[in-house]
């Protein structure tokens, strides 16, 4: 892999193994044998009568999950860490962002794989020297450690790494950033890098950044093309990785202004994004300023459900591009325990951005405990990465949620409940594709087996249950290629999953143009495959997608299944 934001076979592993670990025996009758069912040659390996895996069993089932996914395109999941501007706006200073990096590091959420520490908007006060290079505010950005100069953003991108982690910066798309319309403090233009991009993005870069969020409050009041901008952007991202050897995360946060869902994957030929796809969640809170305006902001349900709404462009998600459904907010005024679970839970689901923009310094056991959950990570790191597909709503407000998975016959479910009256919900396991009643069903939040011959669950109001189900696939419509294309399908009667099969012996990663006569247009991202390896992903074909058609390029389209829920 090109990115080091691709995960690795061992990443991988490791998820299962946590997953393994805290299953016990509902492991032999679910997700072992479907281990076995999808591998070739494993019969006769027998779970040990502990149930709790031995050491010796923790290696085997590495070895096993090493042969699984040698065929299973691996993609980094869609980044998890810390965001500034919630909690603290245009305040934020090398102080607090210390402050943030080291409770991260120290709270068990660099444990659970967040690792992303993100200076937002304030950071820089749009100063250029003369040679067009970004200038800071030495005394918000002093010397760190000995030696070090003041005014050097180096400092404080060592100081994360020093912690283990990533460091992420921000500008926008334009020649003004969002501080021309600041939360709070004076108007300043010019924070933009618009005219620098190169420049710009190579000094990021240089600093020691990992990962940038590029904003487009400059870029919509100059009534740019967002798919023409940020492809320059992404073109001289991939020159700043190519002259300073780091690589440099790229997050767009248009706001879904111009639906970057349809051009955001592969934009400029890059490998990974991720792409806001609505307004911010909520306006910053910050507790220390005590003004008016801060202190009556308050977040609601509505806050969550709408960025989840918004979210929601499963066609766009898959092979390492993601739709950013925007920071999370737990913990913070006006969330509750239960609406922490439902943020929680649909973030997971949908394998969205976890950036946290909570201060971190405050989060009580109950949010940290739901932000490190195990199992819902494990869901969110899916190699697959895809969003979920709503199978049913019984009633109006109780709405089921079926994530498909790279595990043959396992799904993660999410039965949400927007209303205000708790609801027994009866699920149908053949309305996300499974035949019969499944082998193990398993509540995220307490770690304990539901007994599936029920086939109802009991939902709080305003609240959501998190789920992973193993079962039996039912059977696929299958399609082989025709030369570059898949002929003859019929049309998706709604969101519909499906697994495609590839090979690419070019030794990179190739960006392939997929487009249907539908509609359906995006980009997917193919690791290279070795030899006669097949490599294969998982999409959600939108409704009515009927035939679709590969720029080849390098690479060879094999077979297409299709799971009709």
């Amino acid at each position: 892999m090109d990115r080091d934001h691709r995960s690795s076979t061992a990443h991988e592993v490791h998820d299962l193994r946590l997953d393994i670990r805290d299953s016990g025996d509902d492991m032999k009758s679910a997700g072992l044998e479907a281990t076995k069912q999808t591998m070739k040659g494993s019969n006769g390996f027998k779970m040990p009568k502990s149930s709790r895996p031995s050491g010796r069993y923790v290696v085997s089932m590495r070895f096993l999950w090493l042969l699984l996914v040698s065929t299973t395109a691996c993609f980094g999941a869609a980044p998890m860490g810390w965001n500034s501007w919630n909690s603290f706006a245009n305040i934020v200073n090398s102080q607090i962002v210390q402050e943030q990096a080291k409770a991260l590091a120290s709270n068990g959420m660099k444990e659970a794989g967040y690792e992303y520490v993100v200076i937002d908007e304030g950071w820089w006060l749009g100063a250029r020297d003369a040679s067009g290079n970004i200038v800071v505010d030495p005394k918000q950005w002093p010397a760190i450690q000995p030696g070090q100069k003041a005014g050097d953003m180096s400092n404080i991108a060592a100081y994360i790494h020093s912690l283990g982690l990533k460091a992420g910066i921000y500008t926008d798309a334009g020649r003004d950033g969002c501080t021309m319309g600041p939360d709070s403090g004076p108007q300043i233009m010019n924070t933009g890098s618009e005219g620098h991009y190169d420049q710009d993005f190579q000094q990021f870069s240089k600093w020691g950044f990992d990962y940038v969020k590029v904003d487009w409050c400059g870029g919509a009041g100059e009534g740019r093309s967002g798919a023409m901008q940020y492809a320059q952007i992404a073109h001289a991202i991939q020159k700043a990785e190519k002259i300073t050897g780091r690589n440099l995360y790229f997050s767009i946060c248009e706001w879904g202004s111009q639906n970057p869902w349809f051009w955001g994957p592969g934009v400029g030929g890059i490998e990974s994004t991720i792409w806001r796809t609505g307004y911010d969640i909520i306006p910053p809170i910050v507790e220390s300023l005590h003004d008016p305006e801060h202190n009556k902001r308050v977040i609601t349900e509505g806050n969550v459900l709408y960025s989840f709404d918004a979210g929601l462009h499963p066609e766009a998600q898959h092979t390492g591009y993601y739709n950013d459904l925007d920071m999370m907010v737990m913990g913070m005024r006006g969330m509750t325990n239960s609406l922490d679970r439902v943020h929680m839970g649909l973030w997971a689901i949908s394998s969205a951005p976890l950036m946290v923009g909570s201060d971190l310094t405050r989060l009580s056991p109950a949010t940290l405990s739901l932000l490190t959950n195990r199992e819902a990570i494990a869901i969110h790191n899916d190699p697959y990465g895809l969003q979920p597909i709503k199978v049913d709503e019984p009633t109006p407000g109780i709405q089921i949620w079926v994530k498909p998975m790279a595990l043959a016959g396992r799904r993660a479910l999410a039965i949400l409940n927007r209303t205000g009256t708790s609801t027994e919900v009866k699920i149908h396991w053949d309305k996300m594709g499974l035949r019969g009643t499944p082998k193990m069903l398993r509540d995220v939040w307490n770690g304990q087996k539901v007994e599936t011959a029920n086939d109802s669950v009991s939902v709080p109001a305003h609240d959501l249950a998190l789920m992973i189900v193993d079962g039996d696939d039912e059977s696929p419509q299958q399609y082989s290629a025709n030369g570059d294309s898949f002929t003859g399908m019929k049309a998706m009667r709604g969101p519909t999953f499906a697994r495609l099969q590839y090979a690419n012996n070019s030794g990179h990663v190739v960006v392939v143009p997929v487009k249907s006569t539908s509609g359906l247009s995006t980009a997917l991202a193919l690791p290279p495959t070795v030899g006669s390896e097949i490599g294969t992903i998982g999409l959600i074909l939108p409704y009515g997608t009927a035939d679709l058609l590969f720029d080849q390029q390098p690479i060879a389209v094999r077979k297409l299944d299709v799971y009709a829920w």
